[in-house]
């Protein structure tokens, strides 16, 4: 292992653009000890809220905990939503310059009632209609004056809008002239967006839709894996939870990885700590083997904590060393 802890070294400064949904995530905590008389439901005694980033400002949340220079780029509506959203990212030192304000549509907000650490109930605020062009212009360029400085370019696909089919074939032209890794964290329907990314890195259920296969209990992994890469042209990481992982390579090569994780308490925001750890990795000159090991280290972190949460370089550090 003392190969990767040498990579580890080289993720301090690695400049990390991240493109996608953002969102932002509301908790609401508080107590239950009675019934409305109104109606059969539970009555939640608010104690407190707390808010953090979501969906693809997840994403830029672990790199920059990872010691990259992160920049994200992404839409949000102008309102209160989106001036916590920012705040946060500014307090972790992530640049929202390209952060644009689309005036129809709300930031995305998914807020949770939680009461004795369960999940009662969730609200989602939010319009999935694709950008309005000009919008959508607009990100391109700001997308475009950064694609230089950049050493790894990551998008966080939620389909709520912002991924579209300009976007990426302006992006991975750029990506592919300029020499820069592009790495994917996928939504099946977006499926034809993505050939010639450098890493995709879907989930086994996900890669099962953008297969056009049926879900199993993961048998036929490798050959799926291996038609995604090929249709795709593009290395796939694929995610199993408990089964590690499963590196398919465009030479047809499969190697899986064992997971790491010793006790699972929340699988919440794996699949974003996954994307930035191996965008790092493979920006610091890991080959994909390495990226993906690495990775599958800070997911095993990851889903020993509650929430989501991200991972240090330090505690990657601990987890290779045992």
């Amino acid at each position: 292992m003392g190969h990767l802890q040498k990579i580890l070294d080289r993720f301090r400064g690695k400049r990390i653009m991240v493109i996608g949904d953002s969102m932002l995530d509301k908790y609401v905590w508080g107590e239950v000890s009675r019934i409305s008389p109104e109606a059969p439901v539970q009555v939640v005694d608010v104690q407190r809220e707390s808010y953090a980033p979501g969906g693809a400002t997840n994403v830029a949340m672990n790199a920059a905990a990872l010691g990259a220079r992160v920049r994200m780029m992404g839409i949000t509506g102008d309102d209160e939503a989106r001036k916590v959203l920012l705040r946060l990212l500014e307090e972790d030192g992530i640049s929202v310059e390209g952060m644009l304000i689309e005036k129809d549509k709300p930031t995305t907000l998914k807020m949770r009632v939680m009461a004795r650490s369960q999940q009662l109930l969730r609200v989602d605020y939010e319009k999935r209609a694709h950008s309005h062009p000009e919008i959508e212009k607009r990100l391109i360029a700001a997308v475009a004056e950064s694609v230089d400085g950049t050493d790894a370019i990551i998008i966080s696909d939620y389909a709520k809008g912002v991924v579209t089919k300009k976007l990426m074939e302006t992006l991975l032209g750029m990506a592919r002239k300029e020499g820069k890794i592009v790495i994917i964290d996928p939504k099946p329907q977006h499926k034809g967006l993505y050939k010639g990314a450098t890493l995709i890195t879907p989930n086994h259920a996900e890669a099962c839709q953008m297969a056009d296969a049926e879900l199993d209990n993961g048998d036929g992994v490798e050959e799926m894996g291996r038609k995604l890469a090929k249709e795709l042209d593009a290395h796939i990481l694929l995610t199993r939870g408990e089964k590690g992982m499963s590196l398919c390579r465009k030479d047809g090569g499969v190697v899986t990885i064992p997971a790491r994780a010793k006790e699972v308490y929340d699988v919440t925001g794996a699949g974003d700590t996954v994307v930035a750890a191996a965008a790092i990795a493979l920006a610091a000159g890991a080959s994909f083997e390495d990226a993906a090991s690495i990775a599958n280290h800070a997911a095993g972190i990851k889903v020993g904590k509650i929430g989501t949460s991200t991972v240090t370089v330090e505690e990657l550090r601990q987890s290779l060393s045992s």
